[in-house]
């Protein structure tokens, strides 16, 4: 099967891309640079890179000619609405025009939930509109409407690897900087999914698309943990033993205030129907590793 990634060199965009060309795929990931570090990994793990900016589909349009399927990594943060609804508007135009059903996995995520008051979430909660990305399940009902071939990949907070945008990542970041800041509600939890674990479940996902289609899958760990908790942990990795100023969820901007809640999900059906299960049990088993993972990812001074 032919697969174009799209935020294919972004955090879960490289380790999913890669994953899939392992499973013996031919992937191809979107990239503004071909020459970047990033797009050069993804050469090296067998991901052909191809030149596009999302938010211009005449600049990608061409690289769905041939493609099976298209896997969503992206949220553009200029345009996060608009920006998806051409991408739908993109794979309609393409399948009337070469019959060519392409099946996309589109991703969102459990803080598009917001506050649902729920002890344990999944994939029939209905979101809160008023969650600051709500949007999402939104675009996610668009999709549904628009009878393209899909599958909706709703991931926990994603940690390992290089942690890019993880908020792992920042936790290490600020610890090593001495001012670690938690935003918000101290007692809120979270359920986590490692960046490999997540690749796994797109990986099954396109091993039998047609047996998925239209269908919705959670895909996170079932560590219980305080959000706080975990970034004690973290600081502990780094070397730091302070304490950690707490702040408001406003202070630290649309996608602290987005997460500002409990959200715990049960992956219940990722199990069933895709026989997935996490191999990493949660980030506080190894927290040294996924500092050093996430230290020896740095940029040289």
């Amino acid at each position: 099967m032919q697969i174009l990634v799209i935020g294919a060199t972004g955090y879960a965009g490289r380790r999913v891309s890669a994953a899939l060309a392992r499973a013996g795929h031919t992937v191809l990931g979107l990239a503004r640079d071909t020459t970047t570090p990033a797009a050069r990994d993804l050469a090296i793990n067998e991901v052909t890179p191809v030149q596009g900016d999302f938010s211009e589909p005449d600049t990608w349009r061409g690289h769905l000619d041939s493609t099976d399927a298209v896997v969503h990594l992206l949220m553009d943060m200029s345009d996060p609405i608009g920006a998806d609804q051409r991408l739908l508007a993109e794979l309609t135009a393409a399948q009337e025009r070469d019959g060519r059903h392409r099946h996309l996995v589109f991703t969102t995520g459990i803080s598009s939930y917001g506050r649902t008051g729920l002890p344990l979430m999944d994939e029939n909660t209905p979101g809160n509109p008023e969650s600051p990305i709500g949007f999402r399940f939104a675009l996610e009902k668009e999709l549904a409407d628009s009878g393209l071939a899909h599958t909706v990949v709703r991931p926990g907070f994603m940690y390992g690897g290089p942690a890019t945008t993880s908020m792992t990542g920042q936790w290490f970041a600020a610890a090593e900087a001495g001012n670690p800041v938690f935003y918000g509600d101290t007692a809120k939890r979270w359920s986590w999914v490692h960046v490999d674990d997540l690749a796994d479940a797109y990986v099954r996902i396109l091993d039998n698309p047609t047996a998925v289609d239209g269908e919705v899958f959670v895909i996170a760990d079932d560590q219980r943990l305080t959000a706080l908790d975990m970034q004690y942990a973290a600081g502990r990795a780094a070397g730091y033993t302070g304490e950690i100023t707490l702040e408001t969820a406003e202070a630290g901007g649309m996608m602290q205030m987005a997460a500002d809640q409990d959200e715990l999900v049960t992956s219940a059906k990722a199990h069933r129907l895709l026989g997935w299960r996490p191999r990493h049990a949660s980030f506080t088993d190894a927290p040294d590793r996924h500092y050093r993972a996430w230290k020896a990812a740095q940029p040289a001074a």
